[in-house]
């Protein structure tokens, strides 16, 4: 939301519109249309959630995440336990900036509804944006994770202070090696890296031991944010 002259990151979009559906159980559909593209918004769970998880795709976009639809899959678990999970189709994929944006205005959407905990999880360039938007959103976010995370993007990772962070990636990724995520955890100065030495950058082959990893991570998380 506004305060004085401080424009909400949907302010800043100059959104002309949304328009919302419900898609199934548990699940809405929401189009934010911008002058300069349309920002598409998946939204699992209660329209109330407390905590929230803010998904986002690579360089290209995309709404399902990988590890065999990995985002597809938590918003349909976390929704039973009354944790929401808005999957982010970008505006315009691979421009940081712009990306960034889209991830806070789909936190300021849920804000505006009861929202008050975070967790911002990006899959390659999305990785960055995660960590930009964790920065961003500060003492709202309860955390963050990149799965097979690019560095570029996130040179100021530090500034996450002691926002949990969890990196994810494969030994055998050819698009972006494993000292990627290892760099994005120096730059942040601690968090916790898992290395799949066999998978690669899509880490299918991982898919049941990340959700699995996840589901039990992200409730914790928020958990101990509400507790602070």
């Amino acid at each position: 939301m506004s305060d004085g002259d401080v424009r909400s990151p949907l302010e800043l979009l100059d959104v002309m519109g949304i328009v919302e559906a419900e898609a199934g159980p548990e699940l809405r559909h929401l189009e934010v249309y911008c002058p300069d593209g349309l920002l598409t918004l998946l939204w699992h769970g209660p329209r109330d959630a407390t905590d929230v998880v803010v998904t986002l795709g690579g360089a290209i976009g995309g709404l399902l995440g990988p590890a065999r639809a990995l985002y597809l899959q938590l918003g349909q678990g976390l929704a039973a336990d009354g944790i929401a999970v808005i999957r982010v189709h970008y505006r315009r994929p691979g421009i940081i900036e712009r990306c960034l944006l889209d991830a806070a205005a789909a936190a300021d959407l849920a804000a505006r509804e009861q929202a008050r905990r975070f967790i911002f999880m990006g899959h390659s360039f999305g990785g960055a944006v995660a960590v930009q938007a964790g920065i961003a959103l500060g003492d709202h976010t309860a955390g963050v994770v990149g799965l097979a995370t690019q560095s570029a993007g996130c040179e100021n990772a530090a500034a996450l202070g002691g926002t949990p962070l969890l990196l994810m990636h494969g030994g055998m990724d050819q698009i972006l090696p494993v000292y990627a995520s290892e760099a994005v955890r120096a730059l942040a100065g601690g968090g916790e890296l898992i290395v799949y030495p066999d998978a690669d950058h899509g880490l299918a082959s991982v898919a049941d031991e990340i959700a699995a990893t996840l589901a039990d991570w992200i409730p914790a998380r928020f958990a101990e944010h509400a507790n602070q």
